[in-house]
This record gives structure tokens, sequence and C-alpha cells, in this order.
């Protein structure tokens, strides 16, 4: 990758698979903003409170032109699971190979218990009608995250 993504960039191109094995491209989503939001791995306390935040507030993002989109490494059967057990009123797609993960700089190499593996860090992409890049929010918190995606949504 030529360097980090910042605000204005045109966003990586993607194609990926959803939980029920359609295909999502960034291009037929043209016209609409999108919260591209990475998160380490289905029904896992951190991810489950930060996609219960996302369903929460589904009504008030849509009302702003707004998708919702899911990533992670995990496959369709676990996806499907996660938003079964969940309500999730919105996509979960799958890189399980992390390419569009790597695209947009969120594969990271991680450190837990002593431990180094690579994985998904948690960030959040807002990407404008145009497919350019609105806001970024890397390495985030969950808690208050979902005001910080609303308020860059209206901006």
């Amino acid at each position: 990758m030529a360097g980090e993504l910042k605000i204005g960039d045109k966003a990586p191109g993607f194609s990926l698979s959803t939980q029920s094995g359609q295909t999502v491209s960034l291009r037929s989503l043209k016209g609409k903003q999108v919260v591209l939001y990475f998160y380490p791995k289905d029904d896992t306390p951190g991810c489950t409170k930060e996609a219960c935040g996302f369903r929460d507030s589904i009504t008030a993002i849509e009302r702003v032109n707004t998708i919702v989109l899911g990533v992670s490494m995990d496959d369709a059967d676990s996806h499907q699971k996660f938003i079964k057990k969940y309500g999730l009123p919105f996509t979960l797609l799958c890189d399980e190979d992390g390419t569009v993960s790597k695209a947009f700089g969120v594969y990271k190499k991680k450190n837990m218990y002593g431990k180094t593996y690579w994985g998904i860090e948690r960030s959040t992409f807002i990407i404008d009608e145009a497919g350019k890049l609105k806001a970024i929010f890397r390495k985030v918190k969950v808690d208050g995250h979902i005001d910080e995606v609303r308020a860059a949504l209206k901006g």
C-alpha cells in the first residue's frame, strides 16, 4: 500500500460476499453514504457491543442516506449466526483472506497476553456518495463510537 488512507482519498474498491452469499461492491453503492466498519470477530464482547450500537441507531443512520456494512474475516455461516442472535439489520461482509482489510490498512500485527498475531484493528470508514473517504476512525473504542459516527454523518 502506498501510504495510510486520508480523508478526501478515494476509498479502495472492494467486492465481497455477504452473509447470504450475494456480492456487494463499493461501485454498486454510489449515491449513498457507507459506514464501513471493520471488527475482529463475530460474537465477541466488544464486537457485539459495537454491532448492537449500529443496530440501535440504524433508523437515524438510514435517514441520512447511509448504509452500514460490517467487515470481518469470519465466514458467511458465522455472520448468519451473529446476525440472527442479535437481530442485526445490516449486511456483514466476509473478508476471509483479509484482502479488503489490508487495502484499508486495518490488518495489523496485534499483541494480546504476550502473544503476537495478525488481525483486524477495529476501525470505521465513512465513504461519501462519490466514493471518497469522509471520516476515518482507527483503533476504535466501542464506548461512544456510534455517537462519533452519527456526528460525522451529519457533518
